[in-house]
């Protein structure tokens, strides 16, 4: 294994090879591991696009670059479509380890490894982190995952160097710190370690069969808990027709039209119904089994949609639908996260002519691909990005709809995202999801309240110092003046909305004999006061104003 400077030396040569020297300017190390003389910035005779060369360097770093580029090709928030086109092709495919290594690790994790019978000599895959191959556990044919001895040291010692690498460059080069590399970067790492542990892949497997437990359409392997440690993976064999098998499907009478709903159906309905779903979903990984139902497998990649994503999201559709510029620019605002200040305009400017076309259509008629190129598109021009998760959704959509398409060329995945999308939608104004904003807007307000004294205090030591002088344009004036007067009516309206609220508990509280009509008419007003109030404390929340500071001077 080579030393940590053996290593940067390594890193250095191989990116300099590709035409990618600039990056080691960017992070510092030009001085200490200096370009080596003749290294060539392509293969003779051979001319290679920019992300070709990107490619071939990380192929050549080895496993945890090639990660590293795997996941990258996950976030189109992050680098443009010919890049991550190419990213797609990285295969992370290894010379396999003899059989007898495979034993010796199963023998030193499993409390008795012969209950793992008839392993086949020949791996089904052999990548850079695990080995597969097929077994029997009993009766039943399983495959077993292996960790590759010296995995866990190799991929440790890389994402040090990783890390600080993104470290280097967030401190020395502007366009890293506008995407914050050092924290893709330690997302990355977070990431890649979960990934060595295979208990977390078995608890993802069980997790989905869980969710699917009542539909007889969707076969999700099972986990043999008893051959099955962090570093022994051991799950049910699929056996059955590749989705995009358009021969075998044919011959097995197989309406592709349908199939093509039916499988990105399951993927709607883990994303909006379960918040949590298979993030990989190219066709080796879903078969047709010979009962018709659709089996998934491989659950390393996985993404989590929280309740504050799915309401963003929702609201984001609804506004642009409405063609509200303004509402849709906060909600977008709210998605993603920027290291600089967003110049909020230029941003509309970008925005309007996107939403001309598809304001006043109905979702099912969209172009989910065309939107969702776009507006990553547009996230990277602003220089923001998306949480990682909602990055992966969109990923996860793109490929939806590439999936239904291999099926069914006229397919888009707007019909079949629409209802979930509605339902969602009708949710959100529930009178449940009401209450929890309304109670969510309330603690805001006290929480504003019992932090004013200090903040107070602090302002009046900060302006009785003597040295300290203020210049201040009258835009400036005008625009804090608007800010102080709006946060002083949503402590008063906060205020009054918390005292409504009390009333109408109390008013509503179970008491023996009917409501009379005075106190009906009390319930409503109450009632009616806190939604006005509340639209008006949601109308002036500090997250949808926060943006309009940032402007150009």
């Amino acid at each position: 294994m080579l030393t940590k400077s053996q290593r940067y030396r390594q890193i250095v040569d191989v990116l300099s090879v590709h035409g990618l020297g600039f990056a080691v300017g960017a992070v510092g190390l030009s001085g200490r591991f200096p370009f080596r003389v003749g290294l060539p910035g392509h293969e003779k005779g051979r001319d290679y696009t920019q992300p070709e060369h990107l490619r071939l360097a990380l192929e050549e770093l080895g496993p945890t670059f090639v990660k590293l580029g795997q996941v990258l090709s996950t976030r189109p928030d992050i680098l443009p479509p010919d890049y991550l086109r190419e990213l797609a092709k990285l295969q992370d495919s290894v010379a396999p380890i003899p059989v007898t290594s495979v034993w010796n690790a199963i023998a030193e994790e499993l409390p008795d490894p012969t209950s793992l019978a008839d392993m086949a000599p020949v791996p089904l895959a052999s990548a850079s982190i695990g080995q597969v191959h097929a077994a029997k556990v009993g009766d039943q044919d399983v495959v077993v995952k292996v960790r590759r001895p010296g995995a866990v040291e190799t991929v440790e010692a890389d994402l040090a160097i990783l890390e600080d690498l993104a470290g280097r460059a967030n401190r020395r080069w502007p366009p890293a710190r506008d995407y914050d590399v050092a924290g893709i970067a330690h997302e990355f790492a977070e990431s890649l370690r979960k990934e060595l542990d295979y208990l977390r892949e078995a608890h993802n497997a069980e997790r989905f069969a869980a969710n699917f437990a009542d539909d007889r359409d969707v076969h999700i392997p099972a986990v043999f808990w008893e051959t099955t440690t962090s570093r022994v993976l051991t799950l049910e064999r699929v056996r059955g027709i590749k989705i995009d098998d358009v021969d075998a499907l044919a011959a097995a009478g197989i309406d592709r039209r349908e199939l093509a709903a039916r499988a990105t159906g399951v993927l709607c309905h883990m994303v909006f119904e379960d918040g949590f779903f298979h993030a990989d979903p190219h066709p080796g990984n879903f078969f047709i089994r010979p009962d018709g139902s659709l089996a998934i497998i491989d659950f390393g990649m996985v993404g989590e949609l929280t309740d504050h994503l799915r309401e963003g999201l929702v609201t984001f559709l609804v506004r642009m639908m409405r063609g509200d510029l303004d509402g849709t620019t906060d909600a977008l605002l709210g998605l993603a996260t920027s290291e600089s200040d967003v110049d909020r305009s230029a941003l509309q400017a970008d925005l309007k002519p996107l939403m001309n076309r598809f304001t006043g259509r109905a979702l099912a008629e969209w172009g989910i691909t065309e939107l969702l190129s776009e507006l990553l598109g547009l996230v990277r021009r602003h220089h923001m990005h998306l949480a990682h998760d909602l990055a992966l959704l969109f990923k996860m959509l793109l490929m939806a709809e590439g999936l239904g398409q291999r099926l069914d060329p006229g397919f888009q995945i707007a019909g079949v995202l629409a209802p979930y999308a509605d339902r969602l939608a009708a949710q959100r104004f529930s009178p449940a999801a009401v209450a929890r904003r309304i109670t969510e807007l309330v603690q805001e307000v006290a929480s504003a309240g019992a932090e004013a004294p200090h903040s107070m205090r602090l302002l009046a030591e900060f302006l009785d110092n003597p040295s300290m002088e203020a210049h201040l344009r009258d835009s400036d004036l005008r625009l804090l003046a608007a800010h102080a007067d709006r946060v002083g009516g949503r402590v008063i309206a906060g205020v009054a909305a918390a005292a409504l609220l009390n009333g109408l508990i109390q008013t509503a509280a179970p008491r023996p004999g009917p409501i009379t009509a005075r106190q009906q008419i009390v319930l409503l007003t109450e009632a009616g006061a806190v939604v006005a109030l509340s639209a008006y404390l949601a109308r002036t929340s500090p997250r949808r104003h926060r943006s309009h500071l940032a402007r150009p001077s």
